[in-house]
């Protein structure tokens, strides 16, 4: 029962709290532990929460799941664990990230009150996600990106970081851009097999999705590269040398549409992180080039 339950709450998924650790980064207080200590702590706080959520959303997607060719080994849809099951383990998660923000001593500064709010905006959002708004095109993949968002505005009220609006853009930009490549997958799926995961999926076809993959990608390049080359930003870091990192955003952009549109395997964009060894090795050049600037130049 053990291991149902772990793949209930989908530990893979928790990579995604990294987002949490970005205003400490782009601010050169990685190494500073007070603040990484509160940062990692709310980083834990939405592994709960997000593990929360994956329990209701494979509870309302059980009939679906069953038609999948990958969700059905799910613990739900394959019966191993029951909904009623699921949603005490959905209700216990929640408990311990709610309770993990109101109790931690956050260092002064910090206003709990907001910090709560955003917690418990991210689980209504994705509650009325998993019920009702994932059926409607387009919103639904706002919602994931929004998401993203929401993670890196608990970094920064977590650690008293201002947050750049550049960031807030980058971050959504990227999210949104995943998002879509990953319902990509599933048109495709629908196109080929008939298996509809969602109601929202016949409000897509391959030609609107890449379409709309291209555009993100597209603004989001431009739109890091006027990062890279805005005077408040080299002022910040005290280097006009950002623009190099562009080379490696540009890659794994690349890289990630070749995964898309070529290989079929957007999927699951946490699968493609922990199995592509180009995309890893974009990302690695690209954090080793600005831990340079940031933190050794």
């Amino acid at each position: 029962m053990i291991k149902p339950i772990i793949s209930i709450l989908r530990p893979k998924q928790w990579i995604k709290n990294c987002f949490i650790l970005l205003p400490l980064f782009f601010n050169g207080s990685l190494f500073d532990l007070r603040l990484l200590l509160s940062a990692m702590t709310a980083a834990i706080a939405f592994c709960f929460a997000a593990s929360g959520i994956y329990c209701l959303n494979d509870i309302c997607d059980a009939e679906s799941d069953r038609l999948h060719p990958k969700k059905k080994l799910r613990p739900i849809a394959l019966g191993v664990i029951s909904k009623r099951l699921a949603f005490a383990i959905m209700v216990f998660c929640e408990f311990l990230s709610i309770s993990l923000i109101s109790l931690f001593p956050w260092q002064t500064g910090v206003d709990l009150c907001n910090l709560l709010g955003i917690i418990l905006f991210y689980l209504l959002m994705n509650v009325t996600y998993c019920i009702q708004l994932k059926q409607i095109a387009i919103i639904d993949v706002f919602i994931i990106a929004i998401g993203f968002v929401l993670r890196i505005i608990a970094g920064a009220m977590v650690t008293c970081i201002v947050l750049s609006h550049w960031m807030v853009l980058m971050t959504f930009l990227l999210a949104l851009f995943l998002a879509f490549a990953k319902r990509r997958d599933d048109v495709l799926m629908f196109q080929e097999n008939k298996i509809k995961v969602r109601k929202s999926i016949v409000r897509y076809n391959l030609s609107f999705m890449n379409q709309v993959i291209a555009i993100i990608a597209s603004i989001t390049m431009v739109c890091y590269i006027m990062y890279t080359v805005s005077p408040e930003v080299i002022d910040r870091f005290h280097s006009s040398y950002m623009y190099v990192t562009s080379v490696f955003v540009l890659a794994g952009i690349i890289r990630y549409l070749q995964i898309t549109i070529v290989d079929v395997k957007s999927g699951s964009p946490t699968k493609v992180l922990l199995e592509d060894r180009f995309v890893q090795a974009t990302l690695l050049g690209w954090l080793i080039a600005f831990v340079f600037i940031i933190y050794v130049a």
